[in-house]
């Protein structure tokens, strides 16, 4: 093996990083849907030739993380890496072939220096609408994963250079935005050119065998990080459970259990003990629960682990087949951020009994996912779908108040400026803004969960809802109290109708309004220890009105 100094490592693994990142702006420049220009729904990343990830953008953990358990799956099995060739684009969206759910296209692009296969190109992408029972492909009465849209097996979109059109006009006619999913389709794939044209300037400027050595040092130093952490917590086993609210059909209170082992330099997560799979669309396969932990994790880590594969080796997640951390098919997974993030939280309060003065207490936990189709305020007879995903607030630490209304855990996902928003679509913004007393009490509070409300200034609408957290608010540690739930309310001339938090099909009239209140985050700490200066300051500022 070549060996790589300290010096040229680092300077290699900081241009991997660029090359992510170029990859991430190169699709933010030329997507079609707000979801991605916008709301900035897609990640990147950049592999070794043996499909190791390696470096990423600064985009979204559950994509992030779970990019390379999904190559595996890939060349485990339906197109072996021997298979893969130059100019080839391999695309897949089935959660049951390695992809998390329909929405979600994950592109691989082999790159090759000398006849060799020395890395490989990754980026996926949420797009808009790929058909199914509701609007933006969230059909909360699904009971299988057929009525969620399109699926696409592994398969080679691209070959030898030569894009397959046949296959792009199947995503397109199966769309309720054909022109939106087939330029961000488009976007993708130039975006791994982007990673391609970086790999291949390192190989020219370093050579591949220096560049190939590298990033079996990178992968190594990342191990080697996150068995340090692991090492720093105490042995033991430490157990945690909490609930998704319900399945938005006939499962409620679905238990999400965590036992994470900690053994000298590594940790194994048992999800063994929750809920069977479930009827409705809340289902998670092992290839997005192995994401989630990885996410809980790294972020106990302190951004000490540069995050890819290497940090992943010292960790095993173990569940259960038939449950809902490890579904089996056909089970349907649109809503499957409803558990992931439970899981997410779940090792975190697991975490929490070793590592007390460094884990806080639970963030909103959801990916607030709501969808409009009404007709195009600007073309004449045709309609569009209107997608955003909403945040709430975070957990309160053992350092400080929780972050309000602020994206983070699982997804690091943008705001939808509302004017945008307007322009777009047939809406008007009647609020947007905090929730006072939304966050949990405690010595320090949790963060304040969103109100979004808007009206419909179309003839007609159907909205549906993804969300969780309106039954069981995120926890608070430490004696602090839990965050206030969410709620979902579509307002008419009649009064006011209170939504379930998974819901599709709900009829607009021009004139209504629907609000969306996302959930606050725990508390930390008892709240008789917050200081009298602490609150007064809350009142002042109107975060709370006690």
């Amino acid at each position: 093996m070549t060996h790589v100094d300290p010096i040229r490592q680092e300077v290699i693994r900081n241009a991997l990083i660029a090359g992510a990142e170029e990859m991430n702006v190169s699709i933010w420049r030329t997507a079609r849907s707000t979801v991605v220009r916008e709301t900035l729904d897609y990640s990147t990343a950049l592999f070794n030739g043996q499909g190791q990830a390696v470096a990423q953008s600064t985009r979204i953990p559950i994509h992030l993380n779970s990019m390379s358990v999904c190559l595996e799956d890939i060349i485990a099995g339906p197109i072996p890496i021997d298979q893969w060739h130059d100019g080839d684009v391999i695309l897949t969206n089935d959660p049951y072939a390695g992809g998390q759910h329909l929405s979600d296209f994950v592109a691989f692009k082999p790159v090759f220096a000398g006849g060799r296969r020395v890395a490989i190109a990754a980026a996926i992408v949420h797009h808009v609408d790929v058909g199914g029972g509701a609007p933006g492909s969230y059909y909360a009465q699904a009971t299988e994963v057929y009525q969620e849209g399109l699926r696409l097996p592994p398969l080679k979109l691209v070959e030898a250079g030569k894009i397959n059109n046949a296959v792009v006009d199947i995503i397109r006619r199966n769309s309720r935005e054909p022109d939106k999913i087939g330029g961000d389709v488009h976007a993708q794939l130039a975006c791994l050119d982007v990673g391609a044209a970086a790999i291949a300037r390192m190989t020219t400027r370093y050579g591949s065998e220096v560049l190939e050595a590298a990033m079996v040092a990178i992968l190594d130093q990342s191990e080697a990080t996150m068995r340090a952490t692991l090492s720093g917590l105490p042995d033991g086993t430490y157990h945690f459970s909490d609930f998704v609210d319900d399945d938005g059909q006939d499962a409620v209170d679905l238990n999400v259990v965590a036992s994470v082992k900690i053994h000298g330099d590594t940790c194994v997560v048992d999800l063994s003990k929750s809920a069977d799979q479930a009827p409705g669309p809340v289902n998670c396969t092992l290839n997005m629960s192995k994401s989630a932990v990885y996410c809980a994790l790294l972020s106990l880590a302190d951004g000490a682990v540069m995050a890819n594969s290497g940090a992943y080796r010292p960790i095993d997640v173990e569940c259960r087949e038939g449950s809902i951390a490890n579904c089996t098919p056909p089970a349907p997974v649109a809503n499957r951020m409803a558990t992931g993030h439970r899981i997410v939280t779940t090792v975190l309060g697991a975490l929490a009994k070793a590592a007390p003065d460094r884990v806080p207490a639970a963030y909103y936990g959801v990916s607030y996912v709501m969808t409009l189709q009404a007709p195009d305020p600007l073309v004449a007879g045709e309609t569009r779908v209107y997608f955003e995903v909403e945040v709430g607030g975070w957990g309160g630490h053992p350092e400080q108040d929780g972050a309000d209304g602020f994206s983070c855990g699982f997804h690091n996902l943008a705001n939808s400026p509302i004017e945008m928003c307007e322009v777009l679509f047939p809406i008007t913004f009647t609020e947007y803004g905090l929730i006072p007393d939304s966050g949990g009490d405690g010595l320090h509070r949790g963060g304040l969960g969103l109100a979004r409300e808007w009206r419909l200034d179309a003839a007609w609408g159907v909205v549906s809802g993804s969300f969780e957290r309106f039954r069981h608010g995120p926890y608070g540690l430490a004696g602090g109290g839990d965050g206030r739930p969410g709620r979902f309310s579509h307002m008419t001339p009649a009064g006011r109708q209170e939504l379930p938090s998974k819901v599709s099909g709900v009829r607009l009239a021009a004139g209504d309004r629907i609000r969306l209140e996302t959930s606050g985050g725990g508390g930390w700490g008892e709240p008789a220890q917050r200081a009298a200066t602490a609150r007064q300051r809350d009142r002042d500022g109107g975060y709370v009105t006690g």
